[in-house]
């Protein structure tokens, strides 16, 4: 018997300790994504658009398979994005350079997103080129109430200049209301300096919606995300939206911007004659910020990434080392877009 108590004793013990342990924190996670599709054009000439100027109608054959292909090779990327992590692709992906809803429809349809039941919204926006932005979204995980586009009604030596519009699209990421606001600003073609009014007056035109967002939610949950063909540090974010970069210094209504950091690092979503960029990026309002309470009761962003996968990755030629691009010098290259994804995770603890 004397032998038989330290043994009780231990598993006694054991036994205590086990059942005072605190149960691992299990988390739902949605991944929120932004990707430039790089002129996701159908073979069809539209002669309401200049649509003749995109690389695939330049194409001299072979457009169906081209297209495609690209449509394949595009379904796929996004079905990865954030999947090691989520379980699954985006819960919401903006979208930009595409031509209308019927390229969207394919793309949603195609065999690696297909299960994944995405809804579409999109406008036709008055681009010179016809080249839109839309928004993709897993129905299971996401639900609008309210979308509507705003044109920048962006003018230069007092003509209009035909940009694209600003997407806002409102809803419940599962049961928590969120804003996403997707862009595509005016490009640098002219040079940066000539052409950096453009962008302030698109980043101008975020902060109007914004603005009208809290008017009617104050603390409002809100994602502006896109290819804004400005970098963090430009004008057009820290002097127009005044964007904040270290979490400590996100006051009430800031935005967050988490790539700004990784510009500084040297990351870069694309690569055009020697420079690299980070023109693609997703920036938060501060409900969606975890400044180290570690409350994830309600959604907030754990981590932004840039999905820069080796396979998207030229591995040859003038463009070896940049995002690998569909279209070069007239032809098609079997790539994928001059530009990487960038997404981000929101998580919320499960009850």
């Amino acid at each position: 018997m004397r032998k038989l108590l330290p043994l009780l004793t231990f598993f006694l013990l054991l036994g205590t300790a086990t059942f005072s342990q605190k149960k691992a924190k299990k988390y739902n996670i949605r991944t929120i994504a932004f990707y430039n599709l790089e002129n996701l054009f159908d073979t069809i000439n539209d002669v309401t658009k200049n649509d003749e100027a995109s690389p695939m109608m330049e194409l001299k054959g072979n457009r169906s398979k081209v297209y495609w292909d690209k449509i394949d090779k595009l379904g796929s990327t996004i079905a990865q994005i954030g999947s090691d992590k989520a379980n699954t692709s985006p819960a919401i992906i903006g979208v930009s350079e595409v031509e209308n809803l019927s390229v969207l429809e394919d793309l949603v349809k195609s065999k690696h997103l297909i299960k994944k039941g995405y809804g579409i919204i999109h406008y036709d926006s008055p681009d010179k080129r016809g080249i839109d932005v839309a928004l993709l979204y897993q129905k299971r995980y996401f639900k609008p109430v309210h979308h509507e586009a705003f044109n920048p009604k962006i003018f230069r030596d007092n003509f209009p200049v035909y940009t694209r519009d600003q997407l806002l699209v409102s809803g419940y990421l599962d049961d928590e209301l969120i804003h996403v606001i997707v862009n595509h600003w005016p490009s640098r073609s002219g040079g940066e300096a000539k052409s950096r009014p453009l962008r302030e007056k698109a980043a101008y035109q975020n902060t109007k919606i914004i603005a009208q967002i809290r008017e009617k939610e104050p603390n409002a949950k809100i994602l502006t995300m896109g290819d804004f063909n400005d970098d963090p540090i430009n004008s057009s974010f820290k002097k127009v939206l005044k964007t904040k970069s270290k979490k400590k210094n996100v006051g009430e209504n800031d935005i967050y911007n988490p790539y700004e950091e990784m510009f500084r690092r040297g990351f870069n979503t694309l690569g055009y004659r020697d420079n690299i960029n980070l023109f693609d990026q997703i920036l938060i309002s501060r409900p969606l910020l975890d400044k180290g309470e570690k409350d994830f009761s309600n959604y907030k962003m754990f981590k932004a990434m840039i999905f820069n996968k080796r396979f998207l990755t030229g591995r040859k030629g003038q463009y070896k080392g940049y995002p690998f691009r569909s279209f070069a010098n007239g032809s098609y290259t079997g790539g994928y877009s001059d530009h990487y994804p960038v997404y981000i995770y929101l998580i919320k603890e499960k009850k």
